[in-house]
C-alpha cells in the first residue's frame, strides 16, 4: 500500500512540474524519490566494462559483431604511459570498502535496471518515417536539428576497417566545411548537410568528400550528392595504425531528483572495480572520466574531473557527490556538454571516445541554449565523441528526440530505462519498433565492448 501510493505521488509529482516548467513557473525543489539506482548501475556497468572491453580487444576482436562489408543497411597530446604505470592503473587494489557499513541491501545489487537501446544510424529508414510523423516533426520544431541529408562511409585499408579517420563535407569543390565526422572502430562515419539552419553550405547543389589521416587529406570524391542512399565505400591506398586507447567519460544530472542514484554510486562501483581487476587486459589502454551538473543558482553548474587511467580514482571523486537543488524541469545540458568537450583532454587519437550521458530532464529550452546544443552537437560529432544518452524517469518525448539527435548525429545509440524491473518512477515507453529487454549493465558493457572492440581480422 505504501510503495503504491509513494508511486502515486511520484507521477503526479512529476506531471506537476512538467506542466508548470513549460508554463514557465518556478517550481519546489526535486526531492530525488525518482528512478532507484538508474545511474548507479550505468557507472558501474561503464567501469565493469574496463575488464571486458581490454580483455575482448586482446583477443583480436573474436566477438565482433559486425564488419564494414555488412554494414551497408544501415584535443591533447597523447600521454605516453608505461607498462608498470599502466599496471599501476588498471591492478590498482587500494579501493576502501564503501563508506555506508554493514550490508549492502539486497535491492543495491546490480543487474536489477532494465533497459533498452536502439541504434537510428543503423534503421535510417525507419528514422526518416519516424521525424515525418507528429512527434518527430515536432522534435525537430522544437529543437532546431532537421537529420534528414545524411550520407554514411565506411572507410578501409586493405580490406580492414580503418579507425578514428576524419570525414570531412565541404560545400561545393573546394567549399566551406560543412560538417566534420570520424570514424569508429568498424570505420563507419558520418556527415550531414542541413541539420541546422543556420548551417553553412548547407544549401550547396553538389558536395565534395575529404578523408584526412592526422593533417593529410588521403582521399577526396566530388559532385556528391546528398541525402545518400547507400553508405559510400571508401578504400584507402595505405593501411593506417589502429589506435590502442579509449576514452570513456560519464556526465551524470546530480540535481535532487538523481540522490537516490548517487547513493548507491560507492557500493556499486566498489564491487565492479574489484571485478574489473581481476579480468582487466593489457592491450587497450582505457581512460575515465566522471562529471557531474545541474543548473544556474545551485551549489554548482558543473563538476567536472580529468581522465585518468586509474579506477580507484573515479570511484572517489563519484563517491565525493551529493544531489541536490535543480528547482525547475530543465538542468543546465549545455553546460555540461561544453565542459565535457571543450574542458578535457580527450585523445588526438583513439579507437573510441564515449560521452555516457545520464539525465532525466532536458535543456533549457529558450533559443540561446538551444543554439549552444546545435553547436555542440557539431563540435562532439567533429572530435569523434560519440554520445550514448542513457534516458532515466522524467524524459518526456521532445527530450527523448534531442537525445536521439546527439546520438544519430554522433554515431552513437540511444539508451533508455524501461519498467520491467519495476524499480522506481515509470519510464516513457520510446517511439520505436520492436526492441530486446536487458539488464541495464549487461547492455552498457555490451555497447562498449561494441563501440572499442577490434574487428576479426581476415
Amino acid at each position: 500500500m505504501y510503495k503504491e501510493s509513494r508511486a502515486n505521488w511520484i507521477e503526479k509529482s512529476r506531471a506537476k512540474r512538467v506542466e508548470e516548467s513549460r508554463a514557465g513557473r518556478t517550481t519546489k525543489n526535486r526531492t530525488g524519490w525518482f528512478a532507484k539506482g538508474k545511474a548507479a548501475w550505468l557507472a558501474a556497468a561503464l567501469l565493469l566494462m574496463v575488464a571486458v572491453v581490454a580483455g575482448c580487444s586482446g583477443g583480436e576482436g573474436n566477438n565482433a559483431q559486425s564488419t564494414a562489408s555488412d554494414w551497408s543497411e544501415g584535443s591533447a597530446k597523447r600521454e605516453e604511459t608505461s607498462e608498470s604505470s599502466r599496471s599501476e592503473a588498471t591492478f590498482d587494489r587500494a579501493v576502501e570498502p564503501y563508506p555506508g557499513g554493514g550490508q549492502q541491501q539486497q535491492d543495491q545489487a546490480a543487474g536489477q535496471l532494465t533497459a533498452g537501446e536502439w541504434a537510428d544510424t543503423e534503421r535510417w529508414g525507419e528514422f526518416l518515417v519516424r521525424l515525418n510523423e507528429r512527434d518527430g516533426a515536432h522534435g525537430m520544431q522544437t529543437w532546431g536539428i532537421t537529420p534528414l541529408r545524411r550520407l554514411a562511409a565506411v572507410v578501409t585499408a586493405a580490406g580492414e576497417p580503418v579507425a578514428d579517420a576524419a570525414l570531412v563535407l565541404r560545400a561545393g569543390d573546394e567549399g566551406e566545411t560543412v560538417w566534420e565526422g570520424r570514424t569508429d572502430n568498424q570505420g563507419r562515419a558520418y556527415v550531414f548537410a542541413g541539420i541546422f539552419e543556420q548551417q553553412r553550405g548547407s544549401n550547396a547543389d553538389a558536395y565534395t568528400i575529404e578523408v584526412r589521416i592526422g593533417q593529410d587529406t588521403v582521399k577526396r570524391y566530388a559532385n556528391v550528392a546528398l541525402p545518400a542512399q547507400e553508405p559510400l565505400q571508401i578504400e584507402l591506398d595505405e593501411a593506417a595504425v589502429y589506435p590502442d586507447r579509449a576514452d570513456i567519460m560519464l556526465v551524470v544530472d546530480t540535481t535532487g531528483s538523481m540522490s537516490d542514484e548517487l547513493d548507491y554510486l560507492g557500493a556499486e562501483l566498489t564491487d565492479v572495480v574489484q571485478r574489473a581487476q581481476e579480468r582487466t587486459g593489457q592491450e587497450l589502454e582505457l581512460r575515465l572520466s566522471a562529471n557531474f551538473y545541474r543548473d544556474e543558482g545551485d551549489e554548482y553548474v558543473v563538476r567536472s574531473y580529468p581522465f585518468t587511467s586509474k579506477v580507484s580514482e573515479t570511484v572517489k571523486q563519484i563517491r565525493e557527490q551529493r544531489a541536490e537543488g535543480g528547482g525547475d524541469y530543465p538542468e543546465a545540458v549545455d553546460e555540461a556538454l561544453k565542459d565535457a568537450l571543450h574542458a578535457h583532454e580527450w585523445s588526438e587519437e583513439a579507437r573510441a571516445r564515449l560521452l555516457f550521458l545520464v539525465l532525466d530532464a532536458p535543456p533549457h529550452d529558450d533559443e540561446r541554449t538551444k543554439q549552444r546544443i546545435r553547436e555542440l552537437t557539431s563540435d562532439a560529432a567533429a572530435l569523434g565523441v560519440r554520445i550514448i544518452p542513457v534516458a532515466s524517469s522524467g524524459v518526456d518525448r521532445e527530450t527523448e528526440y534531442l537525445m536521439r539527435f546527439f546520438a544519430a548525429a554522433t554515431g552513437g545509440s540511444y539508451v533508455f530505462l524501461t519498467d520491467h524491473s519495476g524499480i522506481g518512477n515509470s519510464h516513457l515507453q520510446p517511439q520505436v519498433d520492436q526492441y530486446e529487454v536487458r539488464p541495464l549493465n549487461d547492455l552498457l558493457v555490451e555497447l562498449i565492448v561494441r563501440y572499442t572492440e577490434r574487428p576479426q581480422q581476415g
